[in-house]
């Protein structure tokens, strides 16, 4: 009873504001299914660090540092971005490229829609953020998790807790915050538009060059992208290459899910409450949302001003597929397309657009390193 006394003595009104902040994600998790893998162990890590003289975190004894767990896990795979390039393995081995082979030119759509990276970048310069925290803010745009931690942790940047927990909540919230910007953008008449889908046969030579092509091409226009586009397209040709099945199986679950679950815990680190609950983190909350409905913008107007040249036109809403929250951006487009007309079928023409995204958010946040780096 002692020892709790003391604790209660000890105990700030903002790490109980913590601990709301922590049962409002595992809530979100739990209740309403939204990046559950993540939101549960961040939401659970921050509870767990914003305890009173908390084991789990480093703490300071008569002048001798006691290590925390979870300061050692980040030391282990955040800070030197062991996790998030794991991470980018299993991600690489889930995707099928085969809707953007067939039609290469939707590539356009996913480069366009990180407009929102690079619109942020200078909103969050204006507010006052230096370059290397306005950059990592920015890359909350990429809506790609491991992207948005390695940029952070390479600007070792002190609200990187703030962009990890934004990144992920906006990611989840695409349904949500994209369907009434499209709407915004674009008339009934646009979205009624019909694509015809004509697959086009994709040779597996050519799922097995395509990760190595473009990984060669991101090194020579993005050399700080390698190590993020190389993880993502190795696991990728550990998917294609047919002889080595079991592994890519166990990069898609096992794999992904651990580092998923280690990588949530771990950044939580980064929640403690003098350093989260602060104006700078409502800031990045509202330059989150900046970020996710400029890059939304940005594919569709692409997608409309292309639709002045072509005779056969585009339906823009596929340019909003452009982020890289795959697969969740193309459901929301064909669920849109399909609310306009029943018969106006778009998933394909999305994801295609929506893996060129992930391809084009790797090589942005690759972009920002050797911009600002």
């Amino acid at each position: 009873m002692e020892i709790l006394y003391e604790n209660l003595l000890l105990l700030d009104w903002r790490q109980v504001a913590m601990w709301v902040i922590g049962g409002v994600l595992i809530f979100l998790a739990i209740k309403k299914n939204m990046e559950p893998s993540l939101l549960l162990p961040i939401g659970f890590g921050a509870i767990l660090v914003n305890l009173p003289l908390s084991g789990a975190v480093d703490q300071v004894y008569d002048g001798v540092t006691e290590p925390g767990i979870i300061d050692v896990l980040f030391n282990a795979g955040i800070a030197n971005e062991l996790f998030p390039l794991i991470l980018f393995v299993g991600i690489g081995a889930m995707i099928d490229f085969t809707p953007l082979l067939s039609n290469p030119k939707l590539m356009i759509f996913g480069a366009a829609a990180q407009f929102g990276i690079f619109f942020t970048l200078c909103m969050a310069t204006l507010l006052g953020f230096e370059l290397p925290d306005a950059a990592s803010i920015a890359i909350i745009g990429a809506a790609d998790g491991p992207t948005s931690i390695f940029v952070a942790n390479y600007f070792n940047t002190q609200f990187i807790g703030a962009v990890v927990v934004v990144a992920y909540s906006y990611m989840a919230l695409v349904p949500i915050v994209q369907p009434p910007v499209i709407r915004l953008i674009t008339s009934r008449k646009e979205r009624r538009i019909r694509m015809e889908y004509a697959s086009k046969p994709v040779s597996k030579t050519t799922k097995i060059l395509f990760p190595i092509i473009i990984t060669i091409i991101a090194g020579l226009v993005s050399p700080r992208s390698v190590s993020l586009i190389g993880f993502l397209m190795f696991g990728n040709l550990i998917r294609e290459c047919g002889v080595l099945d079991s592994l890519s199986e166990t990069a898609q679950k096992v794999l992904a899910n651990l580092v998923t679950l280690f990588l949530g815990i771990t950044v939580a680190t980064k929640m403690q409450y003098d350093a989260f609950l602060t104006v700078e983190t409502l800031m990045i909350l509202c330059l989150g949302l900046v970020a996710f409905v400029f890059d939304t913008v940005g594919g569709v107007l692409i997608a409309k001003l292309f639709n002045l040249f072509l005779k056969k036109k585009i339906n823009p809403m596929i340019g909003a597929s452009g982020i890289s929250a795959f697969p969740m951006s193309a459901r929301v487009v064909n669920k849109m397309g399909l609310k306009e007309d029943n018969q106006n079928f778009l998933l394909m023409h999305a994801v295609g657009v929506n893996v060129s995204g992930q391809i084009a958010s790797v090589i942005a946040g690759g972009l920002i390193l050797s911009l600002f780096g």
